[in-house]
């Protein structure tokens, strides 16, 4: 625990799951209606936190940033060169003197330029000080996953490389109330925190989300659905595919439990481990790569943790080791129906 106190900050919390939410002051929002909301409600608290990218102070390329900069001016919310690695080190010094740093990376497959800065500086800034300083109030939000037409430089899901790397925390929301909850939680947590949004989700995910000021937990995964003969793990854009092919296997009398990671890394492996030994079987489901994939983790984890509780192989249902094709995406991606399929193996195995 003490090494774990030079890599991360640790502290006590007021964050709740989106169920708790009592609120009745809501509006419908879709994805980055609510990721701009929250970045307004974090401006306008709090006078050290500055908001910059490609083409933030416009509104963004998907319109996350839109009127900020005519609200809090061009001193808070800016546009930056095309440079990845200049803004990924210009947030990481902010961070380090005191400021709250909100860096935008327009696309995932873009953060790699930037990949030096945060995993060697950001990560380990407060490591290689024993505690000293750090550079934890800086927040690197990027697009993620595919899109429908972003082929191999606009669709990848590139959360496993950063999860390899402790120090830093890693967040994928799935739907507008947990894109708010968890972007204001990530802005003020104490460490660096990679926050990828589902970019196919941006006008497709709408909810009635809650006006007021509110945080949810990191590293807390949620089971957003009750089930009995089998576990259904995902995170962002997959948990609508896990409930679509929860539906199908329900007229086949198949009872499924989903579970959304939320905090790719670290990872709340407690909520898993008490899933999969209720249902003896599990099945992980990403866009990424199979190979070394999120999958492979969690399967690993869970299989050392579960094993004489599981009733059949745990089951990967991913993307290919390829490049993100364009014309093949529906191939390439992990629709409903190979779930649908896996959950019928895993049943029958």
């Amino acid at each position: 625990m003490q090494l774990l106190r030079r890599v991360y900050q640790f502290g006590s919390t007021k964050h709740r799951f989106a169920s708790d939410i009592k609120s009745t002051n809501r509006q419908k929002m879709n994805l980055f209606q609510a990721i701009n909301n929250a970045l307004d409600i974090e401006l306008g608290a709090n006078p050290k936190a500055l908001l910059f990218g490609e083409d933030v102070k416009f509104g963004g390329v998907f319109r996350c940033s839109q009127g900020l900069n005519e609200k809090y001016g061009t001193d808070r919310v800016f546009n930056t060169p095309l440079c990845e690695q200049g803004i990924g080190a210009f947030g990481i010094g902010l961070a380090s003197v005191g400021y709250t740093a909100i860096a935008e990376i327009q696309f995932g497959d873009y953060i790699f330029p930037a990949f030096d800065q945060i995993v060697n500086e950001a990560a380990k800034f407060r490591y290689r000080s024993g505690n000293q300083f750090d550079c934890g109030s800086l927040t690197i939000r990027s697009t993620w996953g595919a899109v429908g037409h972003g082929a191999l430089y606009h669709s990848q899901s590139p959360e496993a490389y950063f999860a390899h790397t402790p120090g830093l925390k890693v967040v994928v929301p799935r739907d507008p109330i947990q894109a708010k909850g968890l972007l204001l939680a990530s802005i003020r947590d104490k460490n660096p925190v990679i926050f990828f949004e589902p970019k196919a989700l941006y006008r497709n995910a709408e909810d009635e989300v809650p006006l007021d000021d509110f945080e949810l937990e990191l590293s807390k995964a949620e089971v957003v659905q009750q089930g009995k003969h089998i576990t259904l793990i995902g995170y962002g854009t997959q948990i609508r595919v896990l409930k679509e092919a929860a539906k199908l296997a329900e007229k086949d009398g198949v009872s499924c439990e989903i579970i959304d990671l939320q905090t790719i890394y670290p990872y709340d492996g407690q909520t898993l481990v008490d899933s999969v030994k209720k249902t003896g079987r599990c099945i992980i489901s990403h866009e990424a790569p199979q190979t070394c994939g999120m999958g492979a983790e969690l399967s690993a984890f869970i299989q050392e943790k579960c094993f004489l509780h599981l009733e059949a192989p745990i089951k990967r249902v991913t993307g290919y080791d390829t490049p993100f094709p364009l014309v093949h995406e529906p191939i390439y991606l992990p629709d409903k129906f190979k779930i649908y399929e896996a959950i019928k193996q895993s049943v029958n195995y």
